[in-house]
């Protein structure tokens, strides 16, 4: 007997699926495996009924602890995307992870995802199942499938789906953020209402401050109060999005060459991101920070691909590691206006010292301020020079134009 599992949801996509795999690709077994990596609980009753209705051999996979774990190594990485957190890019290969183990213990030949050929989720998917023997299947994709098609195949099969829309808007949901996208949305004109976000209320006037501790680059705890991955990213995506932190509008780049307009809610992740950069601003050297930015941004690309487990990104955070050795200490975040500002940091590792830069201070240690003297002398010397070299030449240039436009260059001579 042939086996498939498949990456299911309940929704339209994975549910028009179920039957595909069976009609079109002549698997004798369909079973779905759901993975939990913070979606509301309604999901999961729809994927449960959505199954039972189908006759489905339906799994739920708890994964919440290892994504949480990750999107705490994207906080040492300061990972962003064109200006919001890694929510959804990270949350793809630890379900696809979670899906392949299923798949592998329920002795299944074939390995399924309802990802259209448009986004960025077939990707990050298939790189961690093509590692497999397993056959990988996209019917949406292969089959060159549309929603209203979709629709009507749902209704001529009689699947239990309503209408296939799942609401106006496209959602998916995890820990770390919450992305909406599609009907008007995918206008760039168009003003999103409140009603799109659930996170996040509109920012008001009031004002909070927090104190998160930190721990060699990982947070771990929130007003002296320890918290586990999991409980602390719940933790301040509830006190953060009460003051409407993490709202983000973004014309993003797909790795396909799209250019999509997303919805994004993430309070937990840009309060965290926000109080981790301005504690590696205390302790981190000049040239740790400015080497550091080219870092972050590869391991986010990558982390954008979801190659997570790429050869690049262990050496990666191999420099990540060594620096967040002195990343440890407080940090005081205050809650206005929709942001989450840093307005107080701490560290036994802070490579500052208030006497020393002090304007009351006449010396800087042994260094007095006439040593400074020197240094201001040579600062900007190669430029000095530059510049009057740039302008002599300039000068000869123009007495040469002049020369051959007013012709007093020119040689007198007799008539032969």
């Amino acid at each position: 007997m042939t086996r498939v599992a498949l990456a299911f949801s309940g929704g339209l996509d994975t549910t028009v699926c179920v039957p595909l795999l069976e009609e079109e690709y002549g698997y004798d077994d369909v079973i779905g495996v759901t993975v939990d990596v913070g979606q509301p609980a309604s999901e999961f009753d729809e994927a449960e009924e959505t199954a039972e209705a189908l006759g489905l051999d339906h799994y739920v996979v708890d994964a919440r602890a290892e994504f949480a774990d990750l999107c705490l190594e994207s906080v040492r990485a300061n990972a962003t995307y064109q200006g919001y957190p890694l929510g959804t890019a990270l949350a793809r290969p630890v379900i696809a992870e979670a899906i392949l183990e299923v798949a592998q213990e329920q002795d299944c030949t074939g390995i399924a995802h309802g990802c259209t050929g448009k986004g960025n989720d077939q990707l990050r998917f298939e790189a961690v199942w093509r590692d497999s023997d397993l056959e990988v299947i996209a019917p949406v994709r292969e089959l060159g499938l549309t929603r209203e098609w979709e629709q009507e195949y749902a209704a001529e099969k009689d699947l239990p789906v309503e209408g296939g829309s799942g609401g106006d808007w496209s959602i998916d949901t995890n820990l770390w953020s919450r992305s909406v996208e599609g009907d008007e949305l995918e206008d760039p004109s168009y003003v999103p209402p409140e009603e799109i976000y659930a996170w996040t209320q509109a920012p008001t006037g009031e004002t909070q401050e927090i104190e998160i501790t930190f721990e060699e680059g990982y947070p771990v705890a929130v007003d002296g109060v320890e918290y586990d991955p999991v409980e602390l990213i719940e933790h301040l995506n509830g006190v953060a999005g009460a003051y409407g932190v993490g709202r983000t509008d973004s014309m993003e780049d797909r790795m396909l060459g799209l250019k999509v307009r997303e919805n994004y809610e993430h309070p937990a992740a840009t309060t965290l991101l926000n109080a981790h950069e301005g504690l590696e601003g205390l302790v981190l050297t000049q040239e740790e920070r400015e080497f550091k930015q080219l870092i972050d941004q590869k391991w986010s690309k990558k982390g954008y691909e979801g190659l997570i487990d790429a050869p690049l990104m262990g050496a990666l955070e191999g420099f990540i590691d060594e620096t967040q050795q002195r990343v440890t200490g407080t940090v005081t975040i205050r809650f206005e206006g929709g942001q989450a500002r840093v307005v107080a940091r701490d560290s036994e590792y802070a490579a500052y010292s208030a006497e020393h830069a002090s304007f009351d201070t006449e010396t800087v240690g042994k260094i007095t301020q006439e040593d400074a003297t020197g240094v201001a002398k040579y600062h900007g010397f190669q430029r000095r020079l530059a510049n009057e070299s740039i302008a002599a030449n300039a000068d000869e240039e123009d007495d040469e134009v002049e020369l051959a436009t007013d012709g007093s260059g020119e040689t007198d001579g007799e008539d032969e």
